[in-house]
């Protein structure tokens, strides 16, 4: 089995990003650009609603793959969103995803200690996302952002993260 390695998109791995795709009976649930990457780096550019925008490159060994953003308040503790995840048509269906996802709340969990909720939404007719963020643990939360139901993972406790006198 491959090993899933998620990386700062940069300087040297940018363009590879923008060939990556999902099928197009899929674009609609994942963003209204293409290429994707497009506008997860522009996104990480801009800084729409004040927050830190974190786009990674989803590799499985030396093959990329995907990619997600992980977007945040630096201060706060529970407004930790992710965005645009997807795995390239090509890789699809391959279990990719899945552990992808577990990649991503690991880096969450080791860079971020302090977040206790991360958040997304689904597209309401994408059933096999919203089944695989159940099986990851997300719930759905009753609330809706831009027309999409808004998922949320308890980070697991442990013993890091702010100290009690830091502000939420």
């Amino acid at each position: 089995m491959c090993r899933i390695i998620l990386q700062p998109i940069a300087e040297a791995s940018w363009r590879a990003t923008l060939t990556l795709a999902v099928r197009p009976d899929q674009q609609r649930f994942v963003a209204d650009v293409v290429p994707i990457a497009a506008i997860v780096l522009a996104k990480a550019f801009i800084r729409p609603g004040g927050k830190i925008w974190q786009p990674y490159a989803i590799y499985a060994d030396e093959t990329l793959i995907g990619l997600v953003a992980l977007a945040f308040t630096q201060s706060s503790r529970d407004d930790y969103w992710i965005y645009h995840f997807f795995i390239d048509q090509r890789y699809q269906g391959q279990g990719h995803g899945s552990r992808s996802l577990q990649a991503l709340l690991r880096l969450v969990a080791e860079q971020h200690p302090q977040c206790r909720v991360l958040q997304l939404t689904v597209h309401p007719e994408n059933h096999p996302a919203q089944r695989l963020y159940i099986r990851a643990g997300f719930e759905p939360s009753g609330e809706e952002f831009a027309g999409e139901p808004v998922y949320r993972y308890r980070m697991p406790d442990t013993d890091q993260g702010a100290s009690p006198d830091e502000s939420t």
